[in-house]
C-alpha cells in the first residue's frame, strides 16, 4: 500500500512576507543594521553616510580650490569644471546638511521628548534607505560619465539642453530624497506632537525640539515646490514640453521662481537645526539657563513663516521691476530681525554665566560669530543697487558658504562633540577637538573671508579660470591654502572620532552636567530609551532634578541627582517591564529599491539601445509595491 503523501499547501503572499519578517527579527550584526527600525542606529547611519559625503563634497571643492589657486590653471576643463562645481553644491546641500540634520533629529528626539520611539518607527527607516539610494543614483554619473553640469541650481534652459544623463540623474536623484525628506518631515511632526512625555507642554519644550518642528513644516511645505520645478523640467527633457524654453514659449524665469521660492525656505531647513543645537549647548556650559526662552522659540516660528516671502533677492538682476524688488528688499531686512533676536539672547545666556570652554562650547560660539558675519553680508544683499554690484561675485560665495559653512556644519559640529557620548558611552578627546575646532576656524576664515574681496573686486563666480592682471591671485591662493588647512582639520577630527569609539575615556550618563531629559538615562542609551516614561514638571527637566535652592536661595545640588534616576532606570530595566518595541523589518529598503529602478528605467528607456530599460520602470513599481505590502502585514510591536 503506498504510503500517503501529505498535501503541500501554496504559500500565499502573505505567509511569505511574514516569514521574511520572521526572519529579519532574528539578524545579527550587518544584516540587524540592515533591517533595523531603531532610531538611534538610524541616526547613526544618517550621520555617517552624510559625513561620507561631506568628505565627497570636501574633495570636489578641493579640486576647484587647485583650479582657482593661481591665473590660468588647467588642472580640470571647463566642462569638468562645470561638473565638480555642480556636484559640490549639490552634495553639500542635500546629501550633507539635510541628512546631518536628519541624523540629529532620529538620535534626539525622542530622547529629548522622553518617548521611546519615533511615531512610525518603519517610515523612518524607508526614509533613510531612500536616501541612501536616491544619493547613490544622483552620483551613478560618476561611473557611467554622464555627470550634471548645469550648476547645483539647475537654470533653464541650461538644464533642458544638457547632453547626456547627467541632468537626468540630477533631476530624479532629487526627486527621491524628496521623497525621503517629506517620510521624515512627516514622522518628527506626528512624533513630536503626539509622543511628549507627560507634562512636557510646547513650552516645556526643548528649544532643539521647536527647531526640528519648524524645520519639518518647511520640508514637508517647500520640497513639493521643487517637485513641481523638476516634474516641469522632466517633462522638458524627456518629452519637449516647453516650460520653460524660451525659442517655443516656454519662460526660464519660471524656473528661478519655482526653484528660489523652494531655496529660500531651504536656507531655513539647513540653518534652523543648527540654531536649536546651540540653543541646547550654550546654557549647559554657561551653567545658566536660556535668555529669553520664548523669543527664542517665536523668532525660530517667525524665520520659517517670513522665510516664504524673500525668494526674489536672488532674482533682482533678472528684470522684475522696481515694485517687485523694494518689496523683496524689505523682506530680506525683515527677516534679519528675528535672526538678530536669537544672535542677542544667545550672547544674553552667556553674559554674567559661570562658561566653561569646553569644545562643544567653542564650536558653538564659532557657529554664533560666523553667522553674524554671513548674516551680515546678506543685509547687504538687500539693498537692490548694492545687490546689483554684487550679483553674480564671490561675494555672494563668500555670504553663503558664512552661513551654511560657518552658520551649519559649525553648529553640527558642536551636536557632535557635545552628544557622542550619549550614544558612544566614550568621550571625545577635549584636547585633539580644540585642535580640530581652532585649524577649522583658522581654514573656514582664510577660505571664505578673501572671497569678499574677490567679489568686491569683480571676480565672477562660476568661471573656470582668471587671467593674470586682475588683481585676484593673492586672494585665490590665501583661499586654496585655507582650503587645504579645513582638510586638515577634518583629519584631526576623524583621528579624534576613531581613537575615542576604540578607547575614549569611559563617560558618564551626564558628563556635561546637562539640562535635558536625554542626560537622565544611561549612556548609551537602552533600545527603549525610557523603562519608565518620565513625568515632565519643568522646563530643563533634568536640571531641576538635580537641583534646588537651599533657605537662603542659593542653588545647591540634590545629594544623587539625576544619578539616582539612571540607577532607578537600569534596576526598572533589568526588571523586565513589559515594553513594547517595534520588530526590526526589512520592507523598508524593499520598498526604497523600488524608486531608483523606476528612476533608472526613465533616464534609459529614450535611447537608441534602452528598450531593455523600460521593463525597470513596472518593475520598480512592482518592487514598491511588494515592500509596501509587505510593510503594511506587519505588526506594530512585538
Amino acid at each position: 500500500m503506498a504510503s500517503a503523501i501529505p498535501e503541500q499547501r501554496p504559500v500565499s503572499i502573505g505567509e511569505a512576507l511574514r516569514g521574511l519578517r520572521h526572519e529579519a527579527a532574528t539578524y545579527k550584526g550587518i544584516l540587524s543594521w540592515i533591517a533595523t527600525v531603531d532610531h538611534k542606529r538610524i541616526g547613526v547611519m544618517y550621520g555617517i553616510t552624510a559625513f561620507i559625503f561631506f568628505l565627497i563634497g570636501g574633495l570636489e571643492a578641493m579640486v576647484i580650490r587647485i583650479q582657482l589657486a593661481q591665473p590660468n590653471q588647467s588642472v580640470v576643463d571647463p566642462q569638468q569644471y562645470n561638473q565638480i562645481f555642480t556636484m559640490h553644491g549639490t552634495t553639500m546641500i542635500f546629501l550633507v546638511v539635510m541628512p546631518m540634520s536628519a541624523a540629529f533629529f532620529n538620535l534626539m528626539v525622542p530622547l529629548m521628548i522622553g518617548a521611546r520611539d519615533v511615531a512610525f518607527p518603519r517610515l523612518n527607516a524607508f526614509s533613510y534607505w531612500v536616501f541612501l539610494l536616491g544619493a547613490l543614483f544622483l552620483n551613478f554619473g560618476w561611473i557611467t560619465g554622464d555627470i550634471p553640469d548645469s550648476g547645483w541650481f539647475g537654470y533653464a534652459p541650461l538644464s533642458v539642453q544638457s547632453l547626456g544623463h547627467g541632468m537626468d540623474f540630477w533631476m530624479l536623484g532629487l526627486q527621491i530624497l524628496g521623497i525621503s525628506s517629506m517620510a521624515g518631515g512627516f514622522n518628527f511632526i506626528v512624533t513630536i506632537l503626539n509622543m511628549r512625555a507627560p507634562g512636557m507642554s510646547l513650552f516645556r519644550m526643548p528649544v532643539f525640539i521647536w527647531m526640528t518642528l519648524v524645520t519639518s513644516f518647511l520640508i514637508i511645505l517647500a520640497m513639493p515646490v521643487i517637485t513641481i520645478a523638476l516634474f516641469e523640467l522632466g517633462f522638458d527633457r524627456f518629452f519637449a514640453a516647453n516650460f520653460f524654453n524660451p525659442e517655443n514659449g516656454g519662460d526660464p524665469l519660471l524656473w528661478q521662481h519655482l526653484f528660489w521660492l523652494f531655496g529660500h525656505p531651504e536656507v531655513y531647513i539647513l540653518i534652523l537645526p543648527a540654531m536649536g543645537i546651540v540653543s541646547e549647548i550654550l546654557p549647559t556650559f554657561a551653567r545658566k539657563p536660556l535668555f529669553g526662552y520664548p523669543f527664542v522659540v517665536f523668532s525660530g516660528i517667525l524665520i520659517g513663516f517670513i522665510g516664504w516671502g524673500v525668494w526674489a533677492h536672488h532674482m533682482f538682476t533678472t528684470g522684475l521691476g522696481a515694485p517687485a524688488n523694494a518689496a523683496f528688499g524689505v523682506s530680506t531686512m525683515i527677516i534679519a530681525v528675528p535672526t538678530g533676536v536669537k544672535i542677542f539672547n544667545w550672547l544674553g545666556t552667556l553674559w554674567g554665566g559661570s562658561i566653561h570652554l569646553a569644545t562643544p562650547l567653542l564650536f558653538a560660539v564659532g557657529m554664533v560669530a560666523m553667522f553674524i558675519i554671513g548674516g551680515l553680508s546678506g543685509v547687504t544683499h538687500a539693498v537692490v543697487p548694492s545687490d546689483f554690484q554684487q550679483q553674480d561675485t564671490y561675494y555672494v560665495v563668500a555670504h553663503f558658504h558664512y552661513v551654511l559653512f560657518g552658520g551649519a556644519i559649525f553648529g553640527l559640529f558642536s551636536g557632535i562633540y557635545y552628544w557622542f557620548s550619549k550614544f558612544t558611552g566614550r568621550m571625545l578627546s577635549e584636547g585633539i577637538g580644540k585642535v580640530h575646532f581652532w585649524l577649522m576656524l583658522a581654514g573656514f576664515n582664510l577660505t571664505f573671508f578673501p572671497h569678499h574681496m574677490l567679489g568686491l573686486l569683480g571676480m565672477p563666480r562660476r568661471i573656470y579660470s582668471y587671467p593674470e592682471g586682475m588683481g585676484w591671485d593673492v586672494y585665490n591662493m590665501i583661499s586654496t591654502v585655507g582650503a587645504f588647512v579645513i582638510a586638515a582639520s577634518m583629519l584631526v577630527f576623524m583621528f579624534n572620532f576613531i581613537r575615542s569609539i576604540k578607547r575614549g575615556r569611559r563617560a558618564s550618563a551626564d558628563p556635561w552636567d546637562g539640562r535635558t531629559l536625554e542626560w537622565t538615562i544611561p549612556s548609551p542609551p537602552p533600545p527603549y530609551n525610557f523603562a519608565t516614561i518620565p513625568v515632565v514638571h519643568a522646563r530643563d527637566e533634568a536640571w531641576h532634578r538635580k537641583y534646588v535652592e537651599d533657605d537662603q536661595g542659593r542653588i545647591v545640588r540634590v545629594p544623587a541627582g539625576a544619578e539616582h534616576d539612571v540607577e532607578s532606570h537600569e534596576a526598572a530595566g533589568a526588571e523586565g517591564h513589559h515594553i513594547h518595541m517595534p520588530l526590526p523589518s526589512i520592507f523598508p529598503l524593499i520598498a526604497a529599491i523600488g524608486l531608483p529602478m523606476i528612476a533608472f528605467g526613465l533616464t534609459y528607456y529614450q535611447d537608441t539601445h534602452g528598450e531593455w530599460a523600460l521593463p525597470l520602470i513596472p518593475a520598480g513599481v512592482v518592487v514598491l509595491l511588494i515592500g509596501i505590502f509587505g510593510w503594511g502585514l506587519e505588526p506594530e510591536a512585538e
